[in-house]
């Protein structure tokens, strides 16, 4: 009998359903936000904004994969979320050398076009951030897609921040300060989803050699 015969399955099926329609909203959302941010991040030699853009970018990618994982077994969703810790650490990596490169060139960011466009992120992550709200205590894939957006209000908050603070004391320290920030925060959501990531491959190769045995 197929389980969706069941009122519990037939719960769990529809909550997929949501669950899938709302990463394709907060898909677009970040793609969309990607362009806007190196675009503009860019034009203002800000690496603040270009970090966020990149964020954008990861995130857009890390909620492809958890489409592409959805309804799979347990292994799969955790190497997908194992992937998406992986590339918020590299994500880390990348900011922490290019506010460096910034330190040393002195570069001073236009704080219009950061203030602007940070806003306008701030919006978009804050409305990612509700839709994905009810699914906050998944699994570690569902985790890892509930931890980068929250970063990304946290992110968006700084960069803000940093705007004011460019605009305050003309220079682009607020800027590096900003951004090292962020690197922060990428590097700490990576372990946190990792770990959660590992836990449930080490079950998942349990059950698997359980089966095998029966």
């Amino acid at each position: 009998m197929p389980c969706c015969s069941s009122d519990a399955c037939s719960s769990t099926v529809a909550s997929t359903g949501r669950y899938r329609r709302v990463l394709w909203i907060v898909l677009a959302i970040n793609a969309i936000m990607f362009a806007v941010e190196i675009g503009a991040g860019l034009a203002a030699g800000s690496v603040a904004l270009q970090a966020d853009a990149l964020d954008f970018l990861a995130d857009a990618s890390n909620y492809a994969i958890s489409l592409f994982v959805l309804g799979m077994g347990l292994r799969w969703r955790a190497s997908a979320a194992l992937i998406k810790g992986g590339s918020m650490g590299v994500f880390g990596l990348w900011v922490i050398g290019n506010l460096a490169w910034n330190a040393i060139h002195g570069t001073t960011p236009h704080w219009g076009t950061m203030g602007a466009v940070g806003l306008a992120a701030l919006i978009a992550n804050a409305a990612c951030l509700a839709l994905l709200y009810a699914w906050r205590e998944g699994d570690a894939n569902m985790r890892s897609v509930w931890v980068c957006s929250r970063n990304d209000v946290l992110s968006n908050i700084a960069v803000l921040a940093a705007a004011m603070g460019v605009f305050g004391t003309g220079t682009g320290w607020p800027d590096i300060i900003v951004a090292a920030i962020m690197a922060t925060l990428a590097l700490q959501g990576a372990v946190t989803i990792i770990r959660h990531a590992s836990a449930e491959l080490a079950t998942a190769r349990l059950e698997e050699a359980g089966q095998r045995a029966f």
